[in-house]
């Protein structure tokens, strides 16, 4: 279990609070841990398939957000195919884990910061097959995705972690 420490700020006064969560969030972000903090709960109830099941439809929900045309992308397209390939049994972790770097790769060479962690998100989806922990992971890129494609904007934030509870319930 991770301590997150909040401290939230209404009007003029401040309430500084620990969020207990079972993942830590490994990059810089704008969010509302709480409602993180109800995604992980309910991320711990669930398969490593159901969340790599997840994790892809989180992937293309955040790309569209960016407008980032995946369904013509080999590389993201192959990564998706290799998490699928995973899920039902006909690759190997090995697989999924190269997919995902190759996605990764993507990103690196990709100039728009919106558009890099949209790439992010989808590199952690597909690696959802190696490890469980990467759908959290790429939950906190697609955060980090509406931090920059929406700055300052706690509202879109909201709305994309009440998208991601929605969808992995």
């Amino acid at each position: 279990m991770n301590i997150n420490r909040a401290v939230i700020c209404n009007d003029n006064s401040q309430l500084e609070m620990e969020i207990v969560m079972p993942t830590k969030v490994k990059i810089k972000i704008d969010d509302i841990p709480e409602l993180r903090a109800s995604l992980d709960a309910i991320y711990e109830g669930k398969t490593q398939t159901q969340l790599a099941q997840w994790a892809l439809n989180l992937a293309e929900h955040i790309l569209a957000i960016v407008g980032y045309d995946y369904e013509t992308d080999q590389v993201i397209q192959s990564g998706f195919t290799a998490n699928k390939k995973w899920q039902y049994g006909a690759a190997r972790m090995f697989d999924v884990r190269q997919a995902g770097f190759k996605v990764h790769q993507l990103a690196k060479m990709c100039n728009d910061p919106a558009i890099q962690a949209a790439l992010r998100t989808a590199g952690q989806a597909v690696g959802t097959g190696h490890m469980r922990e990467h759908a959290m992971v790429a939950s906190d890129y697609a955060i980090k995705t509406i931090n920059l494609k929406y700055p300052n904007d706690m509202n879109a934030v909201e709305a994309e972690r009440a998208w991601q509870i929605a969808a992995l319930m």
